[in-house]
Order: structure tokens, then C-alpha cells, then sequence
């Protein structure tokens, strides 16, 4: 049996653990304090939340964890739900995706971890610490894409494995020609995070853009879609920011990309933009949002080669991902196993 811890902020930590429960041949389970998802099949063990407070005390343990506050009832409930998950059902691995703290429990129980791996600057203590205790250390990111990640500490860098981007869809359910109808598309692909473009914005961009269809998805001024597979197909260019879920599913349907990084913890949106903008993805990196000169922009994004999303996507993340899982949970070396090499930073 497989746990998967999944984080409730934002939808890419559940997509990565709804992708691994669908190819896994072991049982996952989830663990979260996210309401269970429809689509999920296994169990779900439901978790309190720890943030409800407005003054938490000595959340970082001075800098020593990332979030365990003092006296906080939820953070006592959720990490001894945990524990008793664990005694009761002896799992063979628990996915920390992620969270150094659960890592830190799961191994303090005999049980190994595999902690997923975000960009960004991850060498503070919590990170130093929970990385480093666990079994193995995976990203969504193709080895090409050098820099993702700074502070790790030399070994561990060395043992990571980047597995490539990780859609929840497959090329056959994204791929295909955009409709022969004359009318240039652009999709915005805002996430579930925080963040994106205002109304105001969006009404800037269309002014600067003639000839241009605006759709936006999700964020402050649009509809959220769960399934954004027929406006991927659909668009010329897609304009997103630089989450890792997002990407993928750009990458996956292989649009060209303007590319706006929102602000994150641990700089882990700037971090990716930069990357992609120093290397030979087809994408067009803002730092800000822009006021003007849509038009323009949005044509030279067009004329990018989408195709050359196939380094950063190639539709094996997943049977790379379950490998390393499954041999973890055999007591296997995954080296020998998984059919990605391990990557420093």
C-alpha cells in the first residue's frame, strides 16, 4: 500500500497523486486536508486543518520546520491521524508531495519516503532536513532543465531524479490540429493558487490584441474549468503562468506559451520562468504582466514551434514516477528500475 500525502494549496499536488493512483498497480491512499475528489478511487483519509489560526506561535520551530505551530488543535489531530493511518494499515511508502513535516513523521514511523521535489531555493534547514531522510527525491521537470532547483545539499542533488513534466492528460487527448476556421485563440490558463490577471488587464490585452479571441480560464476574471483539454486544443498560444501543472498541460498539448510567473513561496514560479527562458522552449517569458503591445507579442508567440514542448513533456513521467514508487515500496533500488537519470540541480 502507497500513501500520498497531498497538499490542499493549489490543484498540482492532487494531480500528480490522481495520475499515480490511475497507473499505479498497488493501492494509493490519500492523505489530505482537501475534501475527496470525485474522481479518486481508493481511499481517503480526510485531515484537520492546521492554519485556521490567525496568530499561530513559533510556526518555523525557529526556522527549524516549515509549519508546526504551538497548541494548534489541527496540527495535533492531523499529524496523529497520520500516525494512526500508519500503525493501522503499515503502508510499504508514503509520497510527500509535499510537506517536510509528514516526510519527517512517515520516517520517524520505519517508513520510507518519496518527497517531491519544486523549483526554487529549497537549502533552508526544513528542506536540508526532510529531503535528506527521505528514500528518494523526485521533480517534474526534464534533466535538460538545469537550475530548477538551488540549495540542495550536494548529495542530494545529485539523487534527484527529474522525471519530466507530468500531465494528468495524455498526447492523444491534447494533441491535434487547432479548427480551420480563420479565428486566431488565445487561452489564458490561470491556477486554483492565488493570483493572475485583473479584469482591467484583460481588457488592456484585448484593446492591444486585434484579430485575437480571448478565453480565460480560471484566476479572478475567469470561469474555472477542470478539464481544459478542448481550449488547449483549440488556441494558437496560451498565456499561463509558471505553475507546474499548468506547463505540463501546455506542454503536453504543445502550444506555444507566453509564460507570466506569479509570486510563490520559495521563489518557485520566478525560478521556472527563468529556466524556460534561458532554454529552447517555445515560450515567451514576462516578468509582470504587460499593458500593452498584445498583438505583437501574441504573434511572434504563434509563430514558435510547439513541438519543441517534447524535451520538457514526453508523456513518460508517469510510468517514470510509479517506478521509482513501486520500487521504493519493494525495497528495490530504483536506479535499476526507472528509465530516468538521476539529475543535479
Amino acid at each position: 500500500m502507497i500513501g500520498y500525502y497531498v497538499h490542499h494549496h493549489g490543484h498540482g499536488h492532487l494531480h500528480r497523486a490522481l495520475v499515480l493512483a490511475d497507473a499505479c498497480r498497488l493501492p494509493v491512499v490519500g492523505l489530505s486536508s482537501l475534501p475527496r475528489p470525485a474522481e479518486w478511487a481508493g481511499e481517503w483519509v480526510q485531515l484537520e486543518r492546521d492554519d485556521d489560526d490567525p496568530g499561530p506561535r513559533d510556526a518555523a520551530a525557529r526556522g527549524q520546520l516549515h509549519w508546526a505551530p504551538l497548541d494548534d488543535d489541527g496540527l495535533r489531530s492531523r499529524m496523529a491521524s497520520i500516525s494512526a493511518w500508519i500503525a493501522e494499515q503499515r503502508p510499504s511508502v508514503m509520497v510527500s508531495d509535499v510537506s517536510v513535516e509528514v516526510a519527517m513523521l512517515a520516517r520517524l514511523h520505519g517508513v520510507p519516503v518519496v518527497s517531491v521535489v519544486l523549483p526554487g531555493e529549497r537549502g533552508d534547514a526544513p528542506h536540508r532536513a526532510g529531503l535528506g531522510l527521505s528514500s528518494e527525491l523526485v521533480s517534474f521537470w526534464p534533466p535538460s532543465a538545469r537550475g530548477m532547483v538551488r540549495g540542495l545539499a550536494p548529495a542530494d542533488a545529485a539523487r534527484l531524479r527529474c522525471l519530466g513534466a507530468l500531465s494528468r492528460f495524455g498526447r492523444d487527448e491534447l494533441a491535434g490540429g487547432r479548427p480551420d476556421d480563420g479565428v486566431r485563440r488565445v487561452v489564458v490558463l490561470n491556477g486554483s493558487g492565488g493570483g493572475g490577471p485583473t479584469a482591467d488587464q484583460l481588457d488592456r490585452a484585448r484593446a492591444t490584441s486585434p484579430g485575437w479571441e480571448w478565453q480565460v480560464l480560471g484566476g479572478p476574471s475567469g470561469t474555472w474549468v477542470a478539464d481544459p483539454t478542448a481550449a488547449l486544443r483549440a488556441a494558437d498560444v496560451v498565456v499561463t503562468h509558471a505553475g507546474q501543472n499548468a506547463l505540463a498541460e501546455v506542454a503536453a498539448a504543445r502550444r506555444p506559451a507566453v509564460v507570466v510567473p506569479q509570486d510563490r513561496p520559495h521563489d518557485e514560479q520566478r525560478t521556472t520562468a527563468g529556466v524556460l527562458a534561458r532554454g529552447g522552449w517555445p515560450v515567451s517569458v514576462r516578468e509582470t504582466w504587460p499593458d500593452a503591445g498584445w498583438g505583437a507579442r501574441l504573434d511572434r508567440t504563434a509563430r514558435l514551434d510547439g513541438e519543441q514542448w517534447a524535451t520538457w513533456c514526453d508523456g513518460r513521467a508517469v510510468h517514470r514516477f510509479v517506478g521509482v514508487v513501486h520500487a521504493v515500496a519493494a525495497g528495490s533500488d530504483s536506479a535499476s528500475l526507472v528509465s530516468a537519470p538521476a539529475a543535479g540541480s
